[in-house]
């Protein structure tokens, strides 16, 4: 099959690169034409397991083009993805105006029936104003052309999105037409070959669903993230509450880990995104706008712990080893980081920042520029500070050296935002280590 992919971003890449390794033709376009020029020659603009091989071997089959010509791909597919970056405008709502743009552009290009899909994260509605557009387009070039549109939300997760795309849980598509149904049911089969779990559904509800998903998942983030903070106060263990709680077969164990809240292109938006969109039709979601409220507390939280631990002494002049800068492992993504909230914090308050992160040093950079220092090496980011802040749960963090640790901080204290050592074996090895929903130990052996 014959598919345009509109936007290079995280979604259309991983999107493109998928679609084309199942056998289909597929060209994915961007303005940018320095990055169309890098996607040529296989090197993705972001970091994303097995992304580069995908693009490198479909490439070298000539399955997969990438151009900035719009209008050229549009008229050499059958079907048209919209996949371009709906940002979160000043007061909220999703912005979108590159969406619009591409749905003009689509209108102007087009010489007969397309299938035109919006796989971007957009409000409801959206889907009838990319109709209305394309319509009017249409009208003013005086040609009579049919079209289908279809809502098809993406479900990816940041780390894992070439993996969840070829193994998905479902797909959803809305439509109204059982001509682009047909054709949706044809491009995705090959990916449900076990068991056929493409829902069919209305435009309307299909918008819902992605806002509706990505809500829930933030909430249960948000709720355990209040449990922690009730364990810490009545000597709980959230540990142990959250394992108790994830083996109820009703709720599961997913999505319940405590930590520094939420961050990335998705759920912040999306939940802030669904809350404007309720208030424009008079309808007030308080636990989203609660569990939006918690996740801002969140990012402070460690900040907050930091400042209680050096009491009167403060944190200026001190050094911070910060482990961890993307907004979760698997990729160099730094929006909305916790990562940044924490730097910023302590910044504010004179202290000296030392951080280290795999792959996305250079997307913070771009944030932060040379207010903070960077190293690239772990241990290296250690030596001479005060304590090490564990931001991001690369895997690599997971069973560190104590004893390099020791010896490289000037005072053995963890700030740990994700829970991942052991307090007990910690406390044996006279570390001051204070984390979430737990009690902290080694405190009476602050020197």
């Amino acid at each position: 099959m014959k598919v345009s992919i509109i936007g290079t971003g995280y979604v259309g890449l991983v999107t493109g690169a998928c679609f084309a390794h199942m056998g289909n033709q597929v060209t994915c376009v961007d303005i940018d034409e320095d990055k169309i020029k890098q996607l040529n020659r296989g090197i993705p603009p972001i970091y994303e397991p097995g992304l580069k091989e995908l693009l490198e071997n479909n490439l070298t089959e000539k399955r997969l083009a990438f151009s900035t010509d719009t209008a050229e791909a549009v008229r050499n597919s059958e079907i048209v993805f919209i996949a371009v970056g709906t940002p979160m405008d000043d007061d909220g709502s999703a912005d979108l105006q590159y969406v619009l743009s591409v749905a003009q552009a689509i209108g102007e290009s087009m010489d007969g029936y397309r299938i035109i899909v919006v796989k971007s994260t957009v409000p409801l509605g959206s889907c009838e104003r990319i109709r209305e557009i394309i319509s009017e387009v249409l009208k003013r070039r005086d040609v009579d052309f049919e079209f289908d549109i279809v809502s098809n939300p993406e479900f990816l997760k940041e780390g894992d999105a070439v993996n969840d795309f070829m193994t998905p849980d479902r797909a959803i598509i809305g439509t109204d037409s059982q001509r682009a149904r047909e054709k949706m049911h044809a491009l995705y089969e090959s990916f449900f070959r076990a068991r056929d779990r493409i829902l069919f559904m209305d435009i309307r509800s299909a918008e819902l669903t992605k806002y509706a998903a990505n809500a829930m998942l933030a909430t249960r983030i948000s709720f355990m993230n209040e449990i922690a903070a009730l364990s810490e106060a009545t000597g709980a263990n959230v540990d142990h509450v959250r394992i108790g709680v994830g083996s109820d077969s009703r709720i599961g164990s997913r999505f319940l880990f405590p930590g520094i809240g939420y961050g990335g292109s998705c759920f912040p938006k999306d939940v802030q995104a669904l809350i404007n969109t309720a208030s424009g039709l008079d309808v007030d979601l308080e636990i989203l706008r609660a569990v939006e409220q918690v996740n801002q507390e969140q990012k402070l939280l460690m900040v907050k712990k930091i400042e209680a631990f050096y009491g009167e002494d403060g944190v200026a002049g001190k050094t911070f080893a910060v482990w961890g800068l993307s907004f979760k492992p698997g990729t160099d993504d730094v929006r909305e980081s916790p990562a940044a909230a924490i730097i910023n914090g302590l910044l504010q308050n004179e202290a000296r920042i030392r951080a280290y992160d795999p792959v996305a040093i250079e997307s913070f950079r771009q944030t932060f520029g040379y207010t903070i220092d960077y190293t690239d090496d772990m241990y290296r980011c250690l030596h001479g500070a005060d304590a090490l802040v564990l931001v991001t749960e690369w895997h690599h963090f997971r069973h560190p050296d104590f004893s390099r640790i020791k010896a490289e901080l000037s005072q053995p204290v963890i700030f740990d935002g994700r829970n991942q050592y052991d307090p007990e074996y910690l406390q044996s090895e006279d570390f001051v280590y204070i984390s979430v929903g737990r009690q902290p130990v080694g405190l009476g052996g602050r020197k």
